[in-house]
């Protein structure tokens, strides 16, 4: 079973997503939070595989509830998944930047919601259709301040670097496979060794590392 960490400050709303949750049998809500320390709180108690996170709450918003998780040692290996209804790029950005395995609208359709939660709880990174990578591209090329720098690659082989900017561009696994002339389970081992070297959580990841060493640039 996947469990999933619901946090929204509308009670209406957690209801809904715990209903629609919970109607799939792969799938199981084991908590519910109003607020981001709630959600920090709980993500701790119960370690779910996946929260769902909005980002405007009270006392602490999503944004920075995500940061702490995805830093703590307790919650390693918890995947927040954020859901809003403010399409706004700042909030992308920031999101990735705090450690966000993924990024949805919550007027995304129910099935593909459900997907989205497989998805990032499989260690996938997954952006809105609406979300584009030149987007991320743009925001990479201005970092916050204060903001550590990414890893360098030059840690990584010339193989590795050219899956990196593979999937950068979106490209699934089954796509870099074809696209290098690798067997499946070659591109899986590269892209272990990717996360790996660059200490990236996710998928997500390693399109942030790939847009900040200049790997790959936004198209103009």
């Amino acid at each position: 079973m996947i469990r999933v960490l619901i946090a929204d400050d509308q009670a209406l709303l957690r209801g809904s997503f715990r209903v629609l949750v919970d109607s799939a049998p792969d799938l199981e809500v084991v908590g519910e939070a109003g607020n981001g320390a709630e959600a920090l709180e709980l993500a701790e108690k119960e370690r779910p595989d996946v929260v769902l996170m909005d980002v405007r709450m009270p006392e602490m918003d999503g944004i920075e509830a995500t940061r702490r998780i995805c830093a703590s040692a307790a919650t390693e290996g918890v995947h927040v998944l954020i859901l809003t209804t403010f399409d706004l790029d700042a909030y992308v950005y920031s999101a990735l930047r705090a450690g966000a395995s993924g990024f949805l609208l919550k007027d995304t359709p129910p099935a593909e919601l459900l997907s989205a939660i497989r998805v990032v709880s499989a260690g996938e990174g997954l952006l809105a259709p609406s979300i584009t990578r030149r987007l991320i591209a743009e925001f990479a090329r201005l970092p916050e301040p204060g903001q550590r720098v990414a890893a360098s690659l030059d840690s990584i082989t010339a193989r590795e670097r050219e899956v990196l900017g593979l999937i950068a561009r979106g490209l699934s696994n089954d796509e870099i496979a074809g696209t290098l002339h690798l067997g499946l389970a070659t591109v899986k081992t590269h892209i272990g060794h990717l996360l790996h070297k660059l200490a990236a959580r996710d998928r997500a990841q390693l399109v942030i590392a790939a847009y900040e060493s200049g790997l790959v640039r936004a198209a103009l």
